[in-house]
């Protein structure tokens, strides 16, 4: 809470099964220790709240790379990415983001 200077002590895990219980249709997932960095989604907290619940989970915090978005799907086990500062900060546009996805297996729109 507050912009992440207060600290909850709930366990991310916990909280999304506990989203989930309560009707949650998808849970959008923030690293704020990752976000704006552009080093790359927390690959490890993303895979234990995506092996914990079944709805769709989309990754957030952290992508500076479209590298980064394949290892979100494949390895963390997101349902979707997002992003914003990847494509604020650098060259890098959406289209090139899409078309490396397609390139990894994953069906998109371009």
């Amino acid at each position: 809470t507050r912009s992440a200077t207060v600290d909850t002590g709930l366990d991310p895990v916990v909280a999304a099964r506990r989203a989930e219980e309560l009707g949650a249709g998808e849970i959008l997932l923030t690293s704020v220790d990752r976000d704006g960095t552009l080093e790359g989604y927390d690959l490890e907290l993303l895979a234990s709240v995506t092996a914990a619940v079944t709805v769709p989970v989309i990754a957030s915090g952290g992508a500076g790379s479209a590298r980064h978005m394949v290892e979100a799907l494949e390895v963390g086990g997101a349902s979707a990415v997002a992003a914003a500062s990847v494509f604020h900060f650098t060259q890098l546009t959406p289209r090139e983001v899409k078309e490396a996805l397609r390139e990894s297996g994953f069906a998109v729109r371009l």
